[in-house]
């Protein structure tokens, strides 16, 4: 389905029909993504194996991630946007192909005991009218009757979501799922953190582009150090920290990171340097996230049971698309809000769109605040996998006739 939708997209010749591509792309992604971890967690139950390949995942998606911010930027330079979406077929095919021949099959229930299609639209539906909500308050106020009364019908469909799944009887999310302090606070943790990183990548890009005047291939290169530093730490060290440390004691560093990373961000300047500027805050952003990043996940797996690991693989992959997508639409509103209300004043544009940015930042770095406060206050430390490794191996062996 995403790679079918990836084609549609390439060959879309209007608005209409990329935006109903790019909607089928998000739902196969997602069909993708949410079993990633739980087919991770479940192959590789030993504590320090399971570190390691969550760093590896964790690896993948940053590698991923800095070769589209290059490619990206040097395709739709030299060809056009089209071609973004093209080059996705071959790789999907490939990947494809070697799924097929090395991941064994496993079964599911199917359909027989029912889906929650309900509980569904409802979640899918709060989530988007509360993202059109607050895009659209830089046009209508945020105390306007159209803001008020579309975050209204969000809460409301949110509510109705969380009735459907306490009382359905094959929730899409039970709830007691959410009685792990550890899934819970992770997931939290995650999505505070996301939304203050996705400000990041997208003010950021346009900070770049429209005050200091970079092309979209050098957009990509800039922040080629941010996703490299991410998947460096991400592949070995922060596994090795989580092994020796704890997940959560790597994880609160790597957040004060990030937030640090953030609030120097909110220091840019019209006239300002990549080099002196902004090159420092992405370091600390890429070392806070490439050692934050393996550590929450590896805490909202913990305690997960195997026939819930699809599940809680699936919250990890939610929280990070829903953070991501709610932080950048808030922080991306009251830039523009910010930005507007300087320019009516009668505030050069650059200065009023680095001002706005500036604001989201700051921002964006309270989110951070917010996520060490919930990291610190929610989520238990828990052995080691060090320890769990060693308790493990102390144990007795029996055997299988014994079981």
């Amino acid at each position: 389905m995403f790679t079918a939708a990836s084609l549609a997209c390439g060959l879309a010749d209007s608005q209409t029909v990329l935006v109903a591509a790019r909607f089928a792309q998000g739902v196969g992604g997602a069909l993708t993504s949410a079993v990633i971890l739980g087919m991770i967690v479940t192959m590789f139950p030993e504590p320090g194996e399971q570190a390691k390949a969550i760093g590896v995942y964790s690896f993948v998606a940053s590698a991923g991630g800095s070769i589209g911010l290059l490619a990206g930027g040097a395709i739709t330079q030299a060809i056009n946007w089209h071609w973004i979406f093209i080059v996705n077929l071959p790789i999907a095919v490939v990947t494809g192909v070697l799924a097929l021949r090395y991941l064994q099959r496993d079964q599911g229930m199917g359909f027989s005991k029912g889906a929650d299609l309900p509980g569904a639209a409802l979640i899918v539906g709060a989530l988007m009218i509360g993202v059109y909500a607050i895009v659209e308050a830089s046009d209508y106020g945020w105390a306007s009757a159209h803001t008020l009364g579309f975050g209204a019908g969000a809460v409301a469909l949110l509510i109705g979501f969380v009735l459907r799944e306490s009382r359905a009887a094959q929730p899409l999310v039970p709830l007691r799922i959410f009685r792990s302090r550890n899934l819970t606070g992770a997931n939290v943790v995650q999505a505070l953190m996301v939304a203050g990183m996705y400000g990041m990548f997208f003010l950021g890009a346009l900070y770049l582009q429209k005050v200091l005047g970079f092309d979209s291939l050098e957009v990509g290169i800039a922040f080629l150090p941010v996703t490299a530093i991410i998947g460096t730490l991400s592949l070995g060290f922060s596994a090795k920290l989580n092994m020796r440390f704890g997940a959560k004691a790597t994880l609160v560093p790597g957040l004060v990171a990030v937030g640090a990373g953030l609030a120097l961000f909110s220091q840019i300047s019209v006239d300002g340097s990549y080099w002196s500027e902004v090159l420092p805050a992405m370091v600390l952003v890429g070392i806070g996230a490439g050692l934050s990043f393996p550590s929450v996940m590896t805490l909202a797996m913990t305690g997960v049971r195997p026939e819930e690991a699809g599940l809680a693989s699936g919250l990890v992959n939610t929280t990070l698309q829903v953070g991501g997508a709610l932080g950048l639409a808030v922080l991306a509103t009251l830039s523009t809000n910010r930005t507007t209300d300087l320019v009516n004043s009668g505030e050069g544009s650059h200065a009023a769109l680095t001002s706005g940015y500036q604001l989201a930042f700051v921002v964006g770095a309270g989110l951070l605040v917010g996520a060490i406060a919930v990291a610190l206050a929610v989520i238990r430390s828990g052995p080691t996998s060090a320890e769990a490794v060693a308790a493990a191996e102390a144990e007795p062996a029996f055997s299988s006739e014994a079981a």
